[in-house]
């Protein structure tokens, strides 16, 4: 009988081969001037329209903070007018209900703005959510809390329209 032959296993012996992060380079961030304007034959959504945008959007909700406490400050001081008349207080009444309306109105907007600068920070702002398709700058500039193209959002309002109707 043959002897048994001995197979030897070839073992790699070496060592495995590091494999380098690619360097971060540290990016200045990028600073406008306060009458920059975004432009149509720059990139869409380059650097600086993310800025912009970022700095209207802030902007925007600071102001609208600031006049929902000063709303909400002032109307709890006018509670202690409580009238005798009875249409006083109905008038009273109804413009409480009023101011309380677009309080709520602008608590939204507020929530729709922190939503367009996280989408800002996820490179997601500036294009429609149901067609990817660039929203536009004109668009943005006009409602910089838009989330869909003008086709998308018509058809947003008619299904809205449709399901109301129901």
């Amino acid at each position: 009988m043959p002897k048994a032959l001995k197979i030897k296993k070839k073992v790699n012996k070496t060592k495995p081969k590091k494999v380098s992060k690619p360097k971060e380079t540290s990016k200045a961030p990028i600073k406008i001037s306060k009458t920059y304007m975004p432009k149509e034959t720059e990139k869409y959504m380059c650097e600086k329209h993310k800025v912009y945008f970022r700095i209207k959007l802030q902007e925007w909700r600071k102001e609208l903070v600031k006049a929902n406490n000063e709303a909400l400050y002032n109307g709890s001081m006018d509670d202690n007018s409580i009238s005798a008349d009875i249409v006083d207080q109905a008038s009273s009444y109804t413009d409480k209900n009023v101011e309380m309306k677009a309080i709520n109105r602008q608590i939204k907007l507020i929530s729709e703005i922190d939503k367009a600068l996280i989408r800002i920070k996820d490179e997601t702002y500036g294009y429609c959510l149901d067609t990817a398709e660039p929203i536009g700058l004109k668009r943005l500039m006009a409602r910089p809390v838009a989330k869909y193209t003008i086709a998308a959002q018509e058809k947003h309002e008619k299904d809205e329209k449709v399901h109301a109707d129901d």
